[in-house]
């Protein structure tokens, strides 16, 4: 059975200093989306990021070019 509830989590790579995003990477292949919100206000918006964007974006970080 396919899930459509998200199921959020957050980077091994996060800290408790409360400045996380949290991702639903499930709903990639059924939906085409990644939802993306805000850890500390998790009844607020979320960010419906299409899954070419959002993994565009995870490249660009991985290499290191999203530092500047």
């Amino acid at each position: 059975m396919i899930s459509l509830s998200p199921h959020w989590f957050r980077s091994s790579y996060s800290g408790n200093g409360g400045q996380c995003v949290e991702v639903a990477a499930n709903l990639a292949a059924t939906r085409g989306i990644v939802p993306v919100r805000d850890s500390k206000h998790r009844a607020g918006a979320t960010l419906r990021i299409p899954v070419q964007a959002f993994a565009a974006f995870v490249a660009d970080l991985k290499s290191g070019r999203a530092d500047t």
